[in-house]
């Protein structure tokens, strides 16, 4: 959504809840309630896109996501899929399943997983290689 509609629902949600309020014309000071309404509706919008990490969705674009296949088929096979790795996951020694989803899952770099679990750099790329290999072997055997 561009900027201007987004504004143009902001707006309209102002007078949602001036209307859902009711009459406002016998109301002293109007304006201020307005822009009291106006600011707890971009405060709320903002808490939204935050808790939904709005700024990390890519809008569809049918040039870019074209080749994707939604049909049912394919997206049991890729749920079958996610569900052998995360056994696959949950099988690995604990050390190295919680090395791997602070890497590939929560984006932390070696050196700060070194740091927060207290081991080596080395050692996490190693639980790294043993994760890895450990999916890929598991999810070819399908």
């Amino acid at each position: 959504m561009g900027a201007r509609a987004e504004v143009e629902d902001l707006v309209q949600q102002v007078f949602e809840r001036l209307l859902k309020r009711g009459g406002v014309t016998e109301m002293k000071y109007v304006g201020g309630y307005v822009f009291q309404t106006a600011s707890s509706v971009l405060t709320d919008h903002l808490r939204r896109q935050r808790s939904h990490h709005a700024d990390a969705h890519d809008e569809f674009d049918p040039q870019t996501h074209s080749d994707v296949d939604f049909s049912p088929e394919h997206v049991l096979i890729e749920r079958e899929r996610l569900a052998r790795a995360t056994a696959i996951l949950i099988e690995l020694p604990e050390r190295t399943r919680v090395i791997f989803v602070l890497r590939r899952l929560e984006g932390m770099k070696y050196l700060d997983i070194a740091a927060r679990l207290g081991i080596s750099v080395s050692a996490v790329e190693k639980h790294m290689e043993r994760a890895v290999a450990r999916l890929t072997e598991g999810l070819e055997q399908e």
